[in-house]
C-alpha cells in the first residue's frame, strides 16, 4: 500500500516463444515483463495470483529512462494493468474447475 493507503501490486510475468539455434535446434525462450496494478485490481492480484498462474493482462506501457548512481543510463518498460483475466483453472473444494475472471 502507498502512504495514502492505495493498494499497489508489483509483479513479473513471463512470455514464452520458440526459436531455432544456428544449428536448427529448437529452443524455448522466456522473456520477463514488469507489471504494476493499482487499487481493487492490486487486491485481486495479491489474493489470486501465484507463481505459474496463467494470466491475460490488459494495460498500457510506460517507458522509463534513468541514470544510476554511477551515471549509467538505463531503460525499462512497465505494464500498467487496467484489467486481467486469470486463465489457469482454480480447484474448488468439490474438485470441479473454475476460472476466476476479473
Amino acid at each position: 500500500q502507498t502512504k495514502n493507503g492505495k493498494a499497489v501490486a508489483n509483479f513479473a510475468i513471463a512470455t514464452n516463444r520458440s526459436a531455432k539455434d544456428d544449428d536448427g535446434t529448437k529452443k524455448e525462450i522466456a522473456e520477463f515483463h514488469r507489471v504494476v496494478a493499482w487499487s481493487k485490481l492490486a487486491e485481486i492480484v495479491s489474493q489470486y495470483l501465484t507463481k505459474g498462474t496463467a494470466v491475460f493482462i490488459e494495460g498500457r506501457l510506460i517507458y522509463n529512462v534513468f541514470n544510476d548512481k554511477d551515471g549509467n543510463r538505463h531503460h525499462n518498460t512497465v505494464i500498467v494493468a487496467d484489467g486481467l483475466n486469470i486463465l489457469s483453472p482454480k480447484k474448488r473444494e468439490d474438485k470441479a474447475e473454475q476460472i476466476v475472471a476479473v
